[in-house]
């Protein structure tokens, strides 16, 4: 009897597992429902197969400078910079002018290839004696660089993942959760690729800001000191006028105050008049 239930055992089992076996093979690959979410949970979205492994050429280095100083002659200065800005393929971004009391002042904001940034400098700045102030500044930007093209390798690797199993998803559920990862990773990858083409923008391309200026001789006669009362009187009368728009509600505000009141006054006054008449 023990031998029988043994046996019986036995073959219970091995249909058991050849039940699993049978089961497991020929499982739809276009159905995933449940399989799928549970592969989908083992990507790894921090985790590529070989993103740390990427390699950058050199350092990756943001130049920017600011340089500042008197010219005789800001015409010719204005000729020596737009000269050497063709000369090293750079273009000017912005530019202003200013006419001050003493002086007439250009500030111009120049992008140039980096490796052209010292040579544009060395040019435009030639015959300069003294600068009222010269600032240069190198930005070591390659850890960044780096991490932002591991990112998004990373981010590029889970979307393939992503989209692998969403060509095998079946049901409207799998469709939905799969699309809307796939949705929130394109989003990320445009968002990393922005910000590395505003990085690799500022590698190649170097900014100057340059200031000259020149001086304006000005006498201090009679009728200079007239002009510039009359100058300053005017300016005065039209910030008087600014402000005077600003607060025109409240101008009016009190104006019907006033009015009220002086109109409250001649009514009591008249009602008394009229009381001692009769």
């Amino acid at each position: 009897m023990n031998k029988r239930l043994h046996k019986w055992f036995c073959l219970i089992f091995i249909f058991i597992l050849f039940g699993c076996a049978k089961e497991e093979a020929e499982a739809p690959q276009g159905i995933l429902s449940k399989s799928a979410l549970r592969e989908q949970e083992t990507v790894q979205p921090d985790k590529p197969s070989n993103g740390n492994n990427l390699e950058i050429k050199g350092r990756k280095i943001i130049k920017n400078g600011y340089i500042e100083f008197q010219t005789t002659s800001i015409s010719e200065t204005r000729s020596r910079v737009n000269d050497a800005v063709n000369k090293y393929n750079g273009y000017i971004s912005s530019e202003d002018e200013t006419t001050l009391d003493d002086r007439i002042q250009q500030r111009i904001v120049i992008r140039i290839p980096a490796d052209k940034f010292d040579s544009l400098i060395s040019e435009i700045t030639s015959g300069v004696e003294k600068f009222d102030q010269k600032h240069i500044e190198a930005t070591d930007v390659t850890e960044e660089y780096l991490d932002i093209h591991i990112r998004l390798r990373i981010k590029k690797e889970t979307e393939s993942r992503y989209r692998q199993l969403l060509a095998r998803a079946s049901t409207v559920k799998d469709i939905l959760d799969i699309e809307k990862q796939i949705d929130e990773l394109r989003s990320e990858i445009e968002s990393i690729e922005g910000r590395l083409k505003y990085l690799e923008n500022q590698i190649a391309y170097s900014t100057l800001t340059v200031t000259f200026y020149e001086m304006i001789s000005t006498p201090v006669g009679f009728n200079n000191k007239f002009k510039f009362g009359l100058k300053n009187g005017w300016n005065n009368f039209v910030w008087f006028l600014v402000g005077v728009v600003n607060i025109w509600p409240f101008l009016i505000l009190g104006l019907i105050g006033v009015i009220s009141v002086i109109t409250y006054r001649k009514n009591k006054k008249i009602g008394k008049l009229g009381k001692r008449r009769k």
